[in-house]
Order: C-alpha cells, then sequence, then structure tokens
C-alpha cells in the first residue's frame, strides 16, 4: 500500500484543514488514513505537472485515474479514491476556497455487478460451531488452558460476527460494559460514531457466557492491567481488527468453508438469511447500521435469487425439465 506523498505549500495546507473537518465530523481513524493518502497523491500528481491544485481541468483529474487503472487497480479501487478527492473540492467550494467544483462532472469508472458472496445456512454454522468442536475433541497446543481460552473466545467472536451481522471494526471495539449476555442484546459504536443495539440468539449467548466464564479470565489474567475490551488477545491485551480477521481466517480454513470467506462475508450472510427468513427491509437496515435504504437493498437480489430457485424446483409450470405437463 502506498503512503501517503510530502507536499508543500498551499496544497499541503488545504490537506491539513480538510483532514481536520473530517475529524470534527466524527470520521473514523480509518477514513481519515485513507482520504489522506488518497487526496495527498492525487494533489502530489497535480504537483508534479506544475497544475494549480486549486483548478485541475477534467482531463487533468481523467489522466490521474487512468495512471491508477493502469496500474492494475480495480474499478472499485478507482471509485473511492475519486470519493476522496471529490469530499476534498466538495468542501473546499463550500468553505469559499475555489470558486467551483472541477471535479464535479467527473464519473466514477463503472463497477461490476457483483453480488456480494454469503455461506449457506449449514455453512454458516459450520463456520462458527467450529471452536467448540475443537474444544470438544479436547485437542490442545503446548498449554491447554490457553487453547481452551482462545477457542472459547474464537466461538464467541463468530457467533456474534454472525448473530448479529457487525462489522470487524465494532467488535474489536467492543467493551464488557456494552454486552448484555441475559438479554441477549449489545451496543456497538458504528460509522460515523453512531451507537445501534444489537440483539443475538441463545447459540451466541451460550458462547459469550463460556468465553466470559472461563475463556476471557484466562486470558486476562497473561496481561499486565485491567482491559475494558471485550475480546482479548493471547497477551491479555485488547484484540485488534487484524486479530479477530486473523481468527475467523483460521477457522475459515480448520471448518472448510470457501477460501474467499472472510468477516464481511458473515455480515452478508446475516442480512441474507435474515431476509430469506421473512425480515423486512427497514429492520435489517437498522441491524446492519446502513444509513440509506439503497445499501441494503442489495441484499433483496440476493434473497431473490433464493426465490427463484426454489420457485424453478417447486412449481410444476416454472418451465424446468420434468415439469408437468396439463393432462388432455
Amino acid at each position: 500500500m502506498a503512503e501517503a506523498p510530502a507536499l508543500s505549500g498551499d496544497a499541503a495546507a488545504a490537506l491539513q484543514r480538510f483532514l481536520g473537518h473530517l475529524s470534527s465530523r466524527n470520521s473514523s481513524s480509518g477514513t481519515i488514513r485513507e482520504y489522506r493518502r488518497h487526496v495527498a497523491q492525487f494533489l502530489a500528481f497535480l504537483g508534479s505537472r506544475g497544475v494549480d491544485w486549486k483548478s485541475p481541468d477534467r482531463a487533468t483529474v481523467r489522466a490521474y485515474l487512468g495512471t491508477l487503472a493502469e496500474r492494475g487497480l480495480s474499478a472499485s479501487t478507482v471509485g473511492g479514491q475519486l470519493a476522496a478527492i471529490r469530499s476534498l473540492y466538495r468542501h473546499a467550494a463550500r468553505q469559499g476556497w475555489i470558486e467551483g467544483d472541477p471535479v464535479a462532472g467527473v464519473r466514477s469508472p463503472k463497477r461490476p455487478g457483483r453480488l456480494p458472496r454469503v455461506l449457506s445456512v449449514d455453512g454458516a454454522a459450520r463456520l462458527v460451531e467450529a471452536p467448540v468442536t475443537f474444544v470438544r475433541a479436547g485437542r490442545r497446543r503446548h498449554d491447554p488452558a490457553v487453547a481452551d481460552a482462545t477457542a472459547r473466545r474464537d466461538a464467541a467472536v463468530l457467533e456474534l460476527l454472525y448473530a448479529t451481522g457487525m462489522r470487524i471494526s465494532e467488535l474489536a471495539s467492543l467493551t464488557v460494559d456494552r454486552l448484555d449476555p441475559t438479554r441477549r442484546r449489545l451496543r456497538v459504536i458504528g460509522k460515523g460514531s453512531k451507537e445501534r443495539e444489537l440483539l443475538f440468539g441463545e447459540p451466541a449467548a451460550r458462547a459469550v457466557r463460556a468465553y466470559l466464564a472461563s475463556g476471557r479470565p484466562t486470558l486476562a489474567a497473561r496481561g499486565t492491567r485491567p482491559v475494558a475490551a471485550l475480546f482479548l488477545n493471547s497477551a491479555g491485551g485488547p484484540l485488534t481488527g487484524r486479530g479477530a480477521r486473523m481468527i475467523v481466517d483460521r477457522w475459515v480454513t480448520a471448518s472448510g468453508a470457501p477460501a474467499t470467506t472472510s468477516p464481511h462475508t458473515l455480515r452478508h450472510s446475516f442480512a441474507t438469511h435474515l431476509l430469506e427468513g421473512g425480515a423486512d427491509l427497514r429492520t435489517v437496515q437498522e441491524l446492519l447500521g446502513h444509513a440509506s435504504l439503497a445499501t441494503t437493498q442489495i441484499y433483496t437480489h440476493l434473497s431473490d435469487a433464493s426465490l427463484r430457485t426454489a420457485y424453478r424446483s417447486a412449481h410444476p409450470r416454472s418451465g424446468r425439465t420434468g415439469s408437468a405437463r396439463p393432462t388432455e
């Protein structure tokens, strides 16, 4: 991943003011870091061509996007970088730093219409239950107590990801005081520092109770100070988002799930299985923490696909091979 290039002069000052604006809006540190990198690379490109950052023409902007495509970046990645650049210029125009928005008419590259990958209900169950199978089988590493503790932690991580549809970053930032295993509810801080309450079922509650009873205390004892985070690493410190992703990867391999399965696959599976079970779109939108219903609507396509499959296999006039014919 390329680092943000060093800038100077007006361009550097504009970037710093823009980043300050993002921070004041409670944008996540990850968003600010990505926007800094994307915008700085664009401003450096303008500087290398002797173009004033305040007034690049559309041909120059398109030329920059062309350099990204030549590097083999996907349309989705190029579109994301353009979104960061657009955000800078919209803010600059609102603040009166520039007379007009030079990227207003530049279109994002067309993205392929790929639907999110989801697991089947049985496939999701095999994945989230894999750590429990590990414990019951009595498999041990050099330290049985830590092995059991981390397996119970991993079971709680996987169960909660699938049961709530939360993002991996939300799971990593979850603290003990935001969890209520008795009422089977928890509160997460999502994008834009927005808080929402999530529900989970008895399988996830069992996994969480087992982790709190005999997993977390074992891991906490290995640390040097008390930690508020719900999930701990093997050294007793807070589990990071990267660490949580590694947990998912480990059990994807162990359970035989598709190699492309990621934490977001569990989020996609959560939403799709809810809709297929009869949940309405607004409810799923609220549980996922989507600001726009349009973002949630992609899951209706996945549910439609399962409905079409069910229709073709069940309806006598579906047109499938061997469909019943009317009698004469």
